[in-house]
């Protein structure tokens, strides 16, 4: 399986996490935390270290440090202290500009050597506009436009070099060859760029698009545009699905299916025994109050928190939601607590414990854990897993030290990298013919 690791809201995923874990607040902008978790996670042979993108505190709430520092900074700080995992950085089409974000992130692939990936996202949250002063925040319709032109230009300055442009010829005075270097002259709706970048492409072509549309419009995207698709599924039946979905839709873009890879997330709570997991669990809700639970809840769901309160002890009022059209932030999160509220009849307090967040939400041991992933799986509803990492940096030493012990004792996990670059490391397709100048085996 694939295995990738995502680091959010500064300090874990569970909204309590910076209150529970130890080490001071302003362990979120710490260098030193990141350099040891990104060590950490290449130890335990991670396909990919996530790092997730929030551009405001306003986004949910003041309450703790979700407000990230700019992803492609943060990893190419990672990218010096490793030599093989992943990293892929979130970065929102609706408030960057293509030309600048191609820039950025072909060159965080270079200084990594081919291991860098751009999670590409829409911003849902309209505070943002606040924030850059572009006036009223886009509907969704229009952010989708945006991002599909958007992502396009940022694909044609990737390859806007040709892979032997750079000829380096000293004794005839070619740098490079400019037949080869090409303007892209994208003239659309939403921009006008010239190109060419101002340099070649990466060892592994150009860096992986990761993506997490979940609703038709995104999963349309994804499948055209995505070599990689994170999702929020908190069933088996749902994952796969997405998955099913997913690659149809590929397909019917001309791509072959397994050039798309389906990562859900999963979040999880570790411990040795099943007991000390239920006790980090317990510590991690108790850092939140039942209003600020409430809060998070409603907002995932499109309804005054009120509505959850007035059903607290009562079945999740699903028949009360708004439909997903009037839906403002994303369709897929608030999908994937409906069906396990659904499935299992879970009344508003029961939906909050067990699904604190839109992903599929396991308390337990490493045992526990892996036989949820072996059991999706079996079934083609992942390629792999995105563990929603609940505190920093404990939540990676436990996945490190505890579940790929297990994993890789079930033949599920891979024991050594097997490649340089991340595109291989993940099974997809080449990238460009420039791959073929390099040595992508790991050397003995």
């Amino acid at each position: 399986m694939i295995l990738s690791a995502a680091l959010m809201h500064g300090l874990g995923h569970q909204p309590g996490a910076w209150r529970v874990r130890g080490g001071p607040a302003t362990d979120y902008v710490s260098p030193d935390m990141y350099a040891a978790i990104a060590r950490k996670a290449e130890e335990g042979k991670l396909h990919v270290l996530f790092l997730a993108e929030q551009i405001t505190n306003q986004e949910v709430g003041a309450q703790r440090p979700c407000g990230a520092m700019d992803t492609a900074s943060v990893l190419s700080y990672m990218a010096a202290v490793t030599s093989r995992i992943g990293l892929v950085g979130t970065a929102s089409t609706t408030y960057n500009q293509p030309y600048d974000l191609a820039r950025r992130f072909a060159t965080l692939d270079h200084l990594s050597k081919g291991r860098a990936g751009w999670n590409c996202v829409t911003t849902a949250h309209a505070v943002a506009a606040q924030m850059f002063g572009t006036g009223s925040h886009p509907e969704a319709p229009q952010r989708y436009s945006r991002a599909d032109e958007f992502l396009d230009v940022v694909i044609k300055l990737w390859e806007s070099w040709e892979p032997d442009a750079l000829v380096g010829d000293k004794t005839n005075n070619v740098f490079a060859d400019p037949a080869k270097i090409h303007a892209i002259n994208h003239a659309g709706e939403n921009f006008s760029v010239r190109g060419p970048l101002p340099f070649p492409r990466s060892r592994q072509g150009r860096p992986l698009i990761f993506h997490a549309g979940s609703s038709p419009t995104g999963r349309d995207q994804a499948a055209k545009f995505a070599d990689v698709v994170f999702t929020a599924q908190h069933t088996t039946e749902g994952a796969k699905a997405f998955r099913t979905d997913l690659r149809r839709r590929a397909q019917a873009h001309g791509r072959h299916p397994d050039s798309i890879k389906i990562l859900p997330g999963m979040n999880v709570v570790l411990g040795e025994t099943v007991q000390e997991a239920q006790r980090k669990k317990a510590a991690l809700d108790g850092a939140q109050t039942l209003d600020q639970l409430l809060a998070t809840m409603a907002r995932i769901c499109g309804v005054p928190p009120a509505l959850l309160r007035d059903h607290l002890d009562r079945p999740f009022p699903v028949a009360e939601f708004p439909p997903d059209a009037e839906l403002k932030n994303g369709v897929g999160w608030r999908k994937s607590i409906i069906d396990l509220a659904t499935e299992e009849n879970l009344t508003t307090r029961e939906v909050l414990t067990r699904a604190p967040s839109s992903h599929h939400h396991i308390v337990g041991t490493a045992a526990d854990v892996a036989d949820a992933m072996g059991e999706r799986l079996a079934a083609q509803a992942a390629d792999g897993f995105t563990m929603m990492v609940d505190m920093l940096p404990d939540g990676v030493n436990d996945i490190v030290d505890l579940l790929v012990p297990e994993l890789q004792r079930r033949g599920l996990f891979h024991k050594e990298y097997s490649h340089r670059y991340l595109r291989d490391m993940l099974g997809l397709e080449a990238g460009t013919p420039q791959e073929a100048r390099y040595d992508t085996r790991v050397p003995a």
